[in-house]
């Protein structure tokens, strides 16, 4: 039985771990071709030799173009046109206000903004009419949460972002949206450099705020993902639709 993206090229960035791995085994298994991007040549493999064919993998960082371009050939060279963009790469470094320096500044707002604004820019001329734009969005962006200034801010200029791509581009053909993604069990906090207590007591009080009282599953966002890279969401616009466990709920 054919799946629901039969005969689609899907490109997910960030696509060799977590959130992105999860999606781009979603997407394929529902009958996509399927280019995956991130920085770890060897996850990159191992997510290749778990998929099979009609899979492309390509090592870049997002945070410089001459990556993203190398990907964007790359993926047209294997595969033609795309139809579906799930932009998801980026990092996590949690801190206070005081403890932000430049360097930390400098590497999340190249990963998570400068990227992704990027790698929409440079894969336009390979997106078909129609297709679907989605972006990786988090709570972050819409309420307040202590020792996460920086990664709220590159979020929140995410969110902005899908709403005025969303306006320019669906002439186009193209429908742009994103998911506000809550906590999630994923490595992208114990890659920021915390200690395990950190960490644990970061999952503690993620998970006591959340009505679900639990993280949610790399593979429940890659089924949001799924809807919208699908014609099933085609009236779906500049939206961003949450996947956090009613995190956002408790907004005051």
């Amino acid at each position: 039985m054919a799946g629901v993206l039969e005969g689609k090229v899907a490109l997910v960035t960030g696509g060799n771990s977590g959130i992105g791995l999860a999606t781009a085994r979603e997407f394929h298994a529902n009958g996509a071709k399927v280019v995956i991007a991130g920085r770890n040549q060897d996850t990159l493999d191992e997510a290749v030799h778990q998929m099979g064919a009609n899979v492309l993998a390509v090592q870049a960082d997002v945070s410089r173009l001459s990556d993203i371009d190398h990907l964007m050939a790359r993926a047209h060279e294997a595969f033609g046109n795309l139809d579906i963009l799930f932009i998801n790469a980026g990092v996590f470094k949690g801190a206070s206000l005081e403890e932000v320096d430049e360097q930390a500044f400098d590497e999340m707002l190249h990963a998570n903004f400068k990227g992704a604004y990027f790698t929409i820019q440079k894969a336009l001329p390979l997106l078909n009419h129609p297709a679907s734009v989605i972006f990786n969005g988090s709570v972050n962006a819409l309420t307040g949460i202590n020792d996460s200034s920086l990664y709220t801010a590159n979020k929140g200029a995410v969110h902005a972002l899908v709403r005025a791509l969303a306006a320019e581009l669906i002439d186009r053909g193209i429908r742009v949206n994103t998911i506000a993604i809550g906590p999630t069990a994923t490595n992208l906090l114990s890659r920021s450099g915390s200690s395990p207590e950190i960490l644990q007591a970061q999952d503690v009080a993620r998970i006591s705020r959340s009505p679900i009282k639990r993280l949610g599953h790399p593979e429940e966002v890659a089924k949001v993902a799924l809807f919208l890279a699908s014609d099933a969401s085609s009236f779906v616009v500049g939206s961003e639709i949450a996947a956090d466990g009613g995190w956002l709920l408790n907004i005051v």
